[in-house]
């Protein structure tokens, strides 16, 4: 048999069509394809997909059953190190991870796991009618702080063991940056629900509108009864460039703006949440929130959107299929510049008074690379006298988040680093017994499927001291 270099392609929505609208982009593979790529597979001996994937999945072993047609039992093997496989089918970076060791994509494409696992996922999700049953209670409780996918993870873990978890989440919807942050049309909502009532059954207790360093304290939850606490906060503090004008009315930050369209469904007509509709919109920054905030914009009714960012393309993070979406639909990418100041008009009755002034401009100067950084990336230098502006009236930053302080705050005895992230060991233990962490809360904002991982090895960590103490 022949061998087909190239994976299958996953059919989309048209450019034009997509681009006014919120509905998922990619639509996933057929039963017919997903068998057909699943016959690329190598089946190696030595698994290294395996080893490229934060959760560990067994890739072979599911890709084997797509092959034969039993889709239930590819779904079966990818649940039993992953809780989230219909999330992660969707959003997880295949092409950095499992799929750049995969042994074919040596001489040819690597296998579409990531479109594999999707189509799993969501044939179980279509068609599976078995309930998920609670295990026994082993009597330990865990409270995990946040119900990103850090948190989600490390309960689907313990829950499967008999551990009482609940998960505390400060906002109102359970998922984190499944819900607030990635946008409907690349991760529809109720795919995150149908994950989240899947540990409801394993026993899970979501409590929303529960604010860790507010509501509770780390500390009130030990005197709660809670023998371990996992701390999966996520990343929900934004940047800033800290540049003239950034306090304007029409300056976002992209965490703003998402969590205003996503969670708080600013997008549909009848949402009385406000939300820039319209006008030409800048996004700065190269990453997949940046992808989003701009391609959000669009969909909001925006005339024109750029993206500024201050290096080349072959160094810009963002996932290669975000961006191609993104110049596919028409946004604008401005490379190898970055803003120096954000212009507006200011108060008529106030000429000092620029916070209720607005956005009527950004102003950048042209950048070149020059040598490497400590990340292996081209620094980029700015060019003397390559000033332009952009007219614009209405500016995202989207140039990353860091921790929020509130738990490291109000929690003695907890270790953070210089940038506000939580120290933990290579088991998740922070420095306060019995205290664990993992995620953006960790590391700063990263993937998703890097805080699942977190979350995996801090579930294992739990079980095993308390397996050791006989708890």
């Amino acid at each position: 048999m022949a061998i087909i270099s190239k994976k299958h392609e996953i059919p989309t929505q048209e450019a034009k069509v997509r681009a006014h609208n919120f509905d998922e982009v990619a639509l996933g593979y057929s039963a017919e394809v997903a068998v057909e790529e699943s016959k690329r597979c190598l089946n190696c001996k030595n698994k290294p997909c395996v080893a490229g994937c934060p959760v560990g999945v067994n890739i072979p072993d599911f890709i084997s059953l797509v092959k034969t047609g039993d889709f239930e039992g590819a779904y079966q093997v990818i649940n039993r190190t992953s809780s989230l496989p219909a999330v992660c089918g969707r959003v997880c970076p295949q092409e950095t991870q499992c799929e750049q060791r995969c042994t074919m994509g040596i001489k040819f494409e690597p296998v579409g796991i990531g479109r594999l696992e999707r189509f799993v996922a969501d044939y179980h999700n279509d068609n599976a009618k078995a309930v998920a049953v609670k295990p026994e209670s082993n009597g330990i409780k865990v409270a995990i702080v946040g119900s990103g996918p850090s948190g989600l993870t490390c309960a689907g873990d313990l829950a499967k063991k008999g551990y009482e978890v609940s998960v505390f989440e400060a906002l109102h919807t359970a998922g984190g940056v499944l819900v607030y942050g990635i946008p409907e049309f690349r991760l529809p909502k109720s795919i995150v629900k149908k994950e989240v009532d899947g540990l409801k059954a394993l026993g899970v207790d979501i409590q929303t509108n529960v604010v860790i360093g507010k509501t509770l304290t780390v500390d009130e939850l030990f005197s709660a009864g809670y023998k371990a606490v996992f701390i999966g906060s996520g990343a929900g503090l934004p940047n800033f460039m800290n540049i003239p004008g950034e306090s304007l009315k029409g300056v976002y930050s992209a965490n703003e703006f998402l969590t205003r369209s996503n969670l708080m469904k600013a997008f549909r007509a009848d949402c009385t949440t406000p939300i820039m509709k319209g006008g030409v919109v800048a996004v700065v920054g190269g990453g997949n929130v940046a992808m989003d905030a701009a391609r959000t914009a669009l969909r909001l009714g925006a005339e024109k959107v750029y993206i500024v960012y201050r290096r080349s393309m072959e160094e810009i993070p963002a996932r290669r299929e975000e961006v191609e979406h993104a110049i596919e639909e028409g946004i604008d990418f401005r490379l190898l510049c970055n803003p120096v100041e954000i212009l507006g008009y200011k108060n008529p009755g106030n000429p000092k008074d620029l916070k209720n002034g607005f956005v009527v401009g950004i102003k950048c100067i042209k950048m070149e690379l020059g040598e490497p950084d400590a990340k292996g990336r081209r620094r980029p230098v700015p060019i003397a006298g390559s000033e332009f502006e952009l007219k614009v009236g209405t500016v995202i930053m989207a140039i990353g988040t860091s921790p929020n302080p509130l738990i490291k705050n109000t929690t003695e005895g907890l270790n953070v680093n210089e940038r506000g992230g939580i120290i933990v060991d290579e088991k998740g233990l922070t420095s306060k017994p019995n205290v664990y962490a993992g995620g953006d809360a960790v590391t700063g904002a990263a993937t998703v499927i890097s805080a699942m991982g977190a979350g995996k090895i801090a579930a294992k960590a739990i079980d095993e001291y308390f397996t050791a103490n006989n708890a």
